[in-house]
């Protein structure tokens, strides 16, 4: 097993992490501005990047969406596409700035899954196979996959999968524990990843409806996974794959921050955003993550809407604080 005997460690690889946690690439979300901000609370977790097509880096480098620094290692770069050339192409370009290459194997939306990209290659080992030797061969680091149970509650075939990655030079996988058809529906089938144990020599991380400490440890012992990867909860919560970690490695929980907390990682998130993207276009992108960060507050629906439709920083400072206000009493 390619595991380290440490706690709370895990090798990729060459690459040793010393922790057992990751971020899961999220499309639109993942991007270089949430990844450092969660690395400034955790320093060890495994990063990844949002997912990134072969076919648009090769033609032309999107200068946002590769951006990075040295303070993100260590990083996973995941990337898209169904042409082991074109991966081939773009792991090489990327390959510098990245710890690992990992390659979208489950992404279930339609339009990329239409494309034969993402989940379908499921419906196709054997290319998926090739797309992990081009890959391999072009590039001096570890490649990785992440995948699903399958494409569909008939068509499970995970464990075969994950032996055909391996086999094509995978150092590990990680696996969402739904199908295609489910997309993010129902609740993921932890249990079924346990049948992985024993049966690949390479770590598997366990991933879907990981959205507390107490949740991560539940999927861990459930699934005898080498770790974790924790996906759409991170989008609100900066702290929680640190706050994961303290439990895993110490026992110890932290409770989740609360709205003070919460707010004041908006102002931070928001203002990084605008750093980055400019003004407008950094609020336009902030939209998504509102939802989550204020989900359960009185008036909620309200002040999304206020928040959404708002392009004057000044204004959404001022909802922020009435959010907070309205809060305390």
């Amino acid at each position: 097993m390619n595991v380290s005997a440490e706690k709370n460690t895990v090798k990729i690889g060459n690459v040793i992490l010393n922790s057992k946690v990751s971020l899961s690439p999220l499309a639109g979300v993942t991007d270089y501005v949430l990844r450092s901000l969660i690395r400034e609370y955790s320093p060890n977790c495994l990063l990844t990047t949002e997912m990134i097509s072969s076919e648009a880096l090769v033609q032309k480098s999107d200068t946002l969406i590769t951006h990075t620094d040295k303070k993100e290692a260590p990083c996973a770069w995941q990337i898209e596409g169904h042409k082991p050339d074109l991966m081939a192409k773009s792991a090489k370009i990327l390959e510098k700035k990245a710890a690992i290459i990992d390659i979208n194997m489950g992404c279930p939306i339609k339009k990329i899954v239409n494309g034969n990209d993402g989940c379908s290659l499921m419906k196709n080992p054997q290319l998926a196979q090739d797309i992990v030797i081009a890959v391999k061969e072009a590039v001096n680091i570890p490649v990785t996959c992440k995948f699903r149970l399958g494409w569909s509650q008939d068509s499970k075939n995970f464990i075969e999968f994950a032996q055909k990655m391996q086999q094509a030079g995978a150092s590990a996988v990680t696996i969402h524990a739904r199908t295609r058809v489910q997309m993010y529906s129902g609740e993921a089938d932890w249990s079924a990843l346990s049948e992985l144990k024993g049966n690949i020599d390479i770590p598997y991380f366990a991933n879907g409806d990981i959205i507390s400490p107490e949740t991560a440890k539940r999927c861990l012992d459930i699934t005898k996974a080498d770790g974790i990867a924790v996906g759409r909860a991170s989008m609100c919560d900066l702290s929680l794959i640190s706050r994961i970690e303290k439990y895993l490695n110490e026992d110890i929980l932290i409770p989740e921050p609360d709205i003070k907390e919460k707010i004041s990682m908006i102002k931070k998130h928001l203002d990084r955003e605008i750093s980055f993207r400019g003004e407008e276009n950094g609020i336009k992108f902030f939209r998504k993550f509102y939802p989550c960060y204020i989900r359960n507050i009185r008036g909620g629906g309200e002040y999304r809407h206020k928040l959404v439709t708002e392009l004057n920083y000044d204004n959404i400072i001022l909802i922020l604080d009435e959010i907070l206000n309205n809060e305390k009493q």
